[in-house]
């Protein structure tokens, strides 16, 4: 019988299926994450590792811990992991890229909304007695019908996300990406630019790459002086792309003219925080994967992603594929 520790308190879903299947189950379940001396010693007990990306599995824990058969992630993205060491040591890794397309791009959606109306800003007015008599000129938002959306990362989300513009607002799509994504430019019209054509010409730019060397930080001083005073800057992926007092002066200055975020850097951010008292800035606390359906689909998925390692040796939603060139199967 294999065993599998459950890192986090997800749902019920993935420790039914996995039961269902005869697996051993051990699951971690007090509401702050399991810190990296816990999360090693409770693994070394187990064969199989159901993560989120709230576990540090770096290069010490996938040493001390490569006995490890199999590590499935809880979701799409993986910086967390060193995907380098664990497939140096043929450790498969796997996610669940399909899981929570919808549910973050309604997130990039809504913060665009949110922030070209100063939405955030303004439910915050109420609140502090502030809603007083009609000003013609005041609160201005901007409308975006028509306007530019520029996509960095045009995989899944993102092309989720263009959709949304394209049939909401009947928004022109041109999107940076490491490769073209013919599917997205006959369904929706968009174009493969570089970096530089997509910042000058975008009127919102919407961030949906993965956080790696190349894009960490790649959001800078100089980035954002690049972008048009009236551009909106999303960020739903890694707070780590943008750095983020770059991002704040540039609001200050009216280098861009707002931000919506779901992910920051650091993360949590700080009460504190000017972006949380800036007119044209919405912030959440990375809650894009945060619905019912989605949360569900991800725990299924990871499970799934078990369940098809140990009965065929291989994984739909494998990372690292050349970690199984071994030979190795999973029930050997």
């Amino acid at each position: 019988m294999k065993k599998v520790l459950i890192s986090s308190d997800l749902p019920q879903i993935a420790a039914e299926l996995l039961k269902k299947e005869g697996f051993e189950l051990s699951a971690w379940h007090l509401e702050r994450p399991m810190t990296q001396v816990e999360l090693m010693a409770e693994t070394k007990k187990n064969n199989a590792l159901l993560s989120l990306i709230t576990d540090t599995i770096d290069e010490i824990f996938l040493n001390e811990c490569r006995h490890l058969d199999f590590i499935s992630q809880c979701g799409a993205g993986y910086d967390n992991i060193d995907l380098k060491e664990a497939t140096r040591l043929k450790i498969p890794v796997a996610n669940t890229p399909d899981a929570m397309s919808q549910a973050t791009a309604d997130i990039a959606f809504g913060l665009m909304i949110a922030v070209s109306r100063k939405m955030f800003y303004l439910h915050k007015t109420i609140a502090k007695g502030e809603w007083g008599y009609f000003r013609p000129k005041a609160n201005l938002g901007i409308e975006l019908r028509n306007k530019t959306l520029g996509v960095f990362g045009m995989g899944r989300i993102g092309t989720e996300m263009a959709k949304r513009c394209v049939g909401a607002f009947n928004m022109k799509i041109i999107y940076y990406n490491r490769t073209a994504n013919p599917l997205a430019e006959k369904m929706l019209d968009a174009r493969f630019a570089d970096f530089e054509t997509l910042l000058k010409e975008s009127d919102v730019i919407s961030v949906h790459s993965v956080l790696s060397a190349e894009t960490r930080g790649i959001f800078n001083k100089a980035v954002f002086n690049k972008m048009k005073p009236t551009a909106i800057f999303i960020n739903t992926s890694r707070g780590a792309i943008h750095h983020e007092l770059d991002l704040i002066e540039a609001l200050e200055n009216a280098r861009i003219w707002g931000a919506g975020l779901d992910v920051t850097n650091p993360e949590p951010m700080q009460a504190g925080n000017p972006l949380l008292s800036m007119e044209n800035v919405a912030v959440l606390p990375h809650v894009g994967s945060g619905t019912i359906e989605a949360r569900n689909e991800m725990a299924k998925s990871a499970a799934e992603n078990i369940i098809e390692f140990y009965k065929s040796g291989r994984v739909s939603n494998i990372l690292n594929p050349e970690s199984l060139k071994s030979g190795k199967l999973a029930l050997d």
